[in-house]
């Protein structure tokens, strides 16, 4: 039995999907499994990963767990996967973790915490360090529809946008084959751009016209304040600002894992070019 957490997420969508076809017993777990949307046969299961008491019953009888970063309760669920008889767990971390600052920014020091946990874990692990999401992007879908420019501090700022699906197929060969297993990959797209040019190819796409307002580093930080926490929009703030005008390092890790090379961001907008024009 394979445990999928973060059951809403993209990536864990498309892994139970990959994970099911071949035939294999999944379960998916979530903090409100009653809003998961399972196939026929996949399991829906209660796993809030900040609640321990959660752990047991969503561990039992598993033998690998795809597991989203949570370094505040990640020693309850080592003890919890220790005790189900866990062998292996893929987990999936953040490039942010690479940073030299990385422990005094929140958004590395939360899956760097989780990291931390579980390297003296009893099981084999696995760890993905993606950068961006592609999907990251949907968030300037509501602008794009209403015809507003895109608030951005760091137009200029490059990404490496990978596709989610890109980073389910990696944790799926690792999750069914033993190659690769047991250390840390760094996942990338395969291109590095900036916000300025993903906006460019969103228009492009889309056939509408995108424009930037291109505001100070703490007028974005008031607007986004309502749903971001200010220590994350400051962590983002200071990643933007040091990759301004600087191109990411690309890595070749999804072809060398799944043997295919990774989707490019303009293949995403084109698979989602419904969240910007409906």
């Amino acid at each position: 039995m394979i445990l999928i957490t973060g059951g809403r997420g993209a990536v864990a969508t498309e892994l139970s999907a990959m994970l099911q076809s071949d035939g294999l017993a999944v379960r998916v777990g979530s903090r409100q499994p009653e809003q998961l949307q399972t196939s026929s046969g996949v399991a829906a299961v209660a796993c809030d990963l900040t609640d321990p008491a959660t752990f047991p019953t969503a561990l039992a009888g598993v033998t690998s767990v795809f597991l989203y970063a949570e370094g505040t309760t990640i020693a309850e669920f080592v003890t919890a996967a220790t005790e189900a008889g866990v062998d292996h767990i893929v987990l999936l971390s953040s490039a942010s973790v690479l940073g030299a600052d990385a422990a005094a920014n929140p958004i590395g020091k939360a899956h760097l915490d989780a990291e931390l946990g579980l390297a003296a874990a009893p099981m084999t692990t696995s760890v993905l360090r993606p950068g961006a999401f592609a999907g990251n992007a949907r968030s300037w879908a509501g602008p794009i529809k209403a015809g507003n420019p895109i608030s951005l501090p760091y137009p200029d700022a490059y990404t490496d946008p990978i596709h989610e699906r890109d980073i389910a197929e990696v944790a799926h060969a690792l999750l069914t084959k033993n190659e690769h297993r047991g250390t840390q990959h760094s996942l990338t797209g395969p291109e590095t751009f900036t916000f300025r040019a993903q906006l460019e190819c969103i228009a492009e796409v889309t056939g509408r016209p995108v424009t930037i307002d291109h505001v100070q580093p703490e007028a974005w930080k008031q607007q986004v304040g309502a749903h971001m926490p200010a220590e994350i929009a400051d962590g983002l703030l200071d990643y933007w600002r040091r990759t301004d005008g600087i191109p990411a390092p690309i890595t070749d890790t999804v072809a060398a894992i799944t043997g295919r090379k990774g989707r490019t961001f303009t293949s995403w907008v084109e698979e989602n070019v419904a969240a910007f024009t409906d």
